[in-house]
Order: C-alpha cells, then structure tokens, then sequence
C-alpha cells in the first residue's frame, strides 16, 4: 500500500501546480515601499508631515493611496531577492500562474509587476481596502479555495497564509518564522541570501567612520594649548561622542531620504538601506533614538554647546531635506558644518575660537567639499549621464568646480601665512617663524587631493581619505611637530 506523502506526490505530478503567490515586501524586495513612499513625500515636500496622521486617521488603505497619489517609485533599481526572482522567473517559464499578492497600494504593485512581465495577477491596496493579514487571506481563499494555492512570504504575520496554503515557501525569513512555519505548514523551500553579520550591517548604516571628522571638535583645544586639562579632555571627548550620534542620526535620515538616487549611483548602491541588507523600518526607528541619546548627553556640556548642536541639527535637517539640491548652497552648507564642528569644540570646552582658526576652516573645508562634487560629478560623467542625481550640477560644471576649489585651497593658506605674522601668534609661541612651514606642508596636502580628483584616483569623501591617508598622516605628524616646537 503506497503512503500518503506518495500518492500526493503522484497526484501533484499529474495535475498543472497550483498558483504561487508571492508577497512584495520582505519578500520580492528587500524594502518597505511603505516606509520609503513616506520618505520620499517627505523629501518631496517636508511639510507633508502635517498631514500623514489625517490621512492615517482614515485608515491605512486611505493613508497608502494618499502617498501613491504623491510619490512615484522606479521599480527597476529596487533591491529585489535575485535567488528568488531567478525561481520565479524559471516557473514563469514553464507556465505557472504566478500572483503578486502585498498589502502595499496598487500603484506600486502594478509598476513592480509591469517591470518584471510574469505575474499574471495582481493583487494589492487600494483607496478603501488594506490588503493585509486577514483581508488577504480571505481574498486568496475566494480566488483558489483553501489549500489551493502555494506562498511565498517571510514575517511571522504570513503564519495564517501559510497555513491556508497548499505549501510555504520562505524568503529571508525573520527571526523563529522558519520554525513555526514549519509546525504548521509544508515548507517547500527557503531562499536565505543574507550573509555576514547583522551588526556589522548596521555600524555600516551609522558610518562611524565619518566620526572621524569629529576630531575637528578638539582643535579649539589644542590651539588654545590646554589639552593637559582632564576635564577639558574629558568634555571634548564627551562633544565628540555627541556630535557622533548626532551626525549618524542625520546620516540615517539623509539614505532614507535618498534611496532612489543612492541605487543609481556607481558606489552609493551598496549603502545597506539601498541594497535592502538592513530593515529601513529599524533604521527610521533609530533616527529618533540616535538623537534623544545625542542631546541627553549635550545636556551634560555647557548650554553654550548645546545651543551650537541644535544648530548643526538643524542646518544638516535643510541640507537632507532641500539645500542639497542647490548648486553651490551644498558645498557652502557643508563647509559651514565643519566649521560648526571647530565652534561646538569651544563651546565644549568654554573657549572663544579665533577669527583666524574659523576662516581658515571655511576656506579650506569649501575646497574639500568642492572635491567631493568635483569626483561624484566625475563618476556621472563617466556613466554618460549629464546631470548628477540629486544634485544641482552637470557635466559641464567639472571645470568651474575645480577652479573654484583650488582658488578656496589658496585662499585657506593665504589666511594661514597671515595668522602667522599676526599679534595672536606672538602671544602663543615662542618661536613663530616655524610654523612658517606648515604652509608649504598644507600647500602640497591640497595640492595633493585636487590631483588625485582629476586623476580620478579619489574615490571617497576627501576629509576621510585625508585621515586614512598614509601620507597624509605624515604630513599631519610633521605639522604637529612644528607646532610643538614653536611653542
């Protein structure tokens, strides 16, 4: 006498497969496309944020449809699960009806669908429905009765589909939902194609190697030549801590807020939000996280700091949101929130920074940052696009940008040859014609970058590479000794 498992087994080869529906988020994509339709609404237009709870208060199907009216996806470059696309692409080639089934809105379901060309049914959101959890399960039941159909999904609230379901396929599945799907379902594959490990993932999000432009916080500090002060060291360390958790937060909101654009672009799509590796709803999460943990600890530093910090926040908010987009604006935006870094270390540290020290930052943290366009507008060029995404600039800014960033770099060491031969530098050191050295030294370090940019031999944030750099750090090593030695 044949098992059962057998004659299912022979029952299923003499019978067409049954329809595989599969679900959108978590599952196709790795992204929430409800997450990032309220982003890019936001990015569209920040005031929006106004209306998101009225239209929440109507319910989610009118809260979705109203974003989808507003918000516009490219469903090409979304981060889709390769493994698994490659399976539904193999049945759709032997004829099996495949069914995209998301409680996302229509609109984005339909321009995924259209992309791809094979699901032969779409079913999602629309302006008075939800499609989710049980709504979704009762329309599927409609469509194919129970148990007549396969699907494909990945969070513990797909556990009553999958039981409805003939057989359960997972895709990257959450915590413990290969487990239970298991007690309750016959789990007929699972596509995992996460690798490495989830913190690393994360720290990656943060960017905590930007941090090191932070250490701009304790420049104040060394100039006034009080660094042999504990609690002076202790409040700038605790600054650069702050400022840390402040900019990660920012740099959270800022990928969020740029996830079309970062997926087009040569590097930025492999940023952990763009390629789907990290959950962008835990990331909107740590925003706030990020920044109530910021200005808790500011509120252990003078008030003065604080003040400077609510500053930074709210200058890098504009940037994220609008000033970006401007040419020109951005690179003086940015070069203002490094010198906003110096200004936050003196206020840490109750310091008055000199005239000197604040032009001399602008001037030269402009020229980095115009290196910075200088090489994102390069690598556009180099893909044959003429304008770069996101930005004010095109192709034929590249000159203008060089010319402008080497006129800055000259104009930091022209401010630095006068400080030399000013009063202030007579008071503080002994021997001041040394630190004549130090502009032949920055000269060259300037110099330096530039020609590697239009080398195109650049291919990070400037202030970082500076930091990282071998040569770099001698040359910074030799400074600090004439500085030493001067005094």
């Amino acid at each position: 006498m044949e098992s059962t498992d057998h004659k299912d087994a022979l029952a299923e080869d003499a019978n067409p497969p049954r329809p595989l529906v599969v679900d959108l988020d978590g599952t196709l994509i790795r992204t929430d496309l409800l997450v990032e339709s309220v982003f890019a609404l936001l990015k569209r237009n920040a005031l929006f944020v106004f209306l998101l709870p009225l239209w929440l208060l109507k319910g989610k199907a009118h809260f979705k449809h109203e974003i989808a009216q507003r918000v516009d996806i490219d469903a090409g470059p979304l981060p889709y699960h390769e493994e698994f696309l490659d399976y539904l692409k193999a049945e759709h080639a032997t004829g099996r009806r495949l069914v995209l089934a998301t409680a996302s809105n229509e609109k984005f379901a339909e321009a995924i669908a259209l992309n791809l060309g094979m699901f032969h049914d779409v079913l999602a959101s629309n302006a008075t429905v939800n499609l989710s959890g049980r709504r979704k399960l009762k329309r599927l039941r409609e469509l194919f009765g129970n148990h007549g159909f396969d699907y494909a999904a990945n969070a513990m609230v797909d556990l009553p589909l999958w039981e409805a379901a003939h057989r359960a396929l997972l895709v990257n599945p959450e915590r413990g939902v290969k487990t239970a799907a298991e007690r309750q379902s016959r789990v007929d594959q699972v596509f995992d194609d996460r690798t490495g490990s989830p913190l690393k993932r994360y720290l990656k999000a943060l960017r905590l190697h930007q941090w090191l432009k932070n250490l701009l916080i304790f420049i104040p500090l060394l100039m006034a030549h009080r660094f042999g002060e504990p609690l002076l060291v202790g409040q700038a360390f605790l600054a650069f801590v702050v400022f840390g958790l402040c900019a990660s937060s920012v740099y959270l909101l800022n990928d969020l807020l740029d996830l079309p654009d970062d997926r087009q672009h040569p590097t930025k799509h492999n940023r952990p939000f763009a390629a789907g590796s990290i959950s962008i709803v835990n990331g909107a999460l740590l925003i706030p996280g990020l920044l109530i943990g910021a200005f808790s600890l500011a509120l252990l530093l003078p008030i003065e700091f604080v003040g400077v910090l609510a500053l930074y926040y709210a200058i890098t908010l504009a940037y994220s949101l609008r000033l970006k987009r401007a040419a020109l604006v951005d690179v003086l935006t940015l070069a203002g929130l490094y010198t906003i870094r110096i200004i936050a270390g003196a206020a840490a540290v109750s310091v008055i920074p000199s005239f000197w020290l604040l032009a001399f930052s602008m001037f030269l943290f402009l020229s980095l940052a115009l290196v910075k366009r200088f090489t994102e507008l390069l690598a556009m060029q180099q893909q044959e696009k003429t304008t770069s995404s996101g930005r004010g600039y095109s192709k034929i800014d590249l000159e203008t940008l060089s010319q402008f960033g080497s006129a800055s770099a000259y104009m930091s060491i022209l401010v630095l040859a006068l400080y030399i031969n000013s009063e202030a530098v007579r008071d503080l050191y002994t021997h001041p014609e040394v630190i004549w050295l130090l502009c032949p030294l920055l000269l060259y370090l300037v110099m330096r970058i530039w020609l590697l940019a239009r080398r195109d031999e650049l291919h990070e944030d400037p202030v970082v590479f500076a930091i990282q750099d071998r040569r770099s750090q001698w040359l910074v090593g030799v400074g600090a000794i004439l500085l030493w030695l001067a005094i």
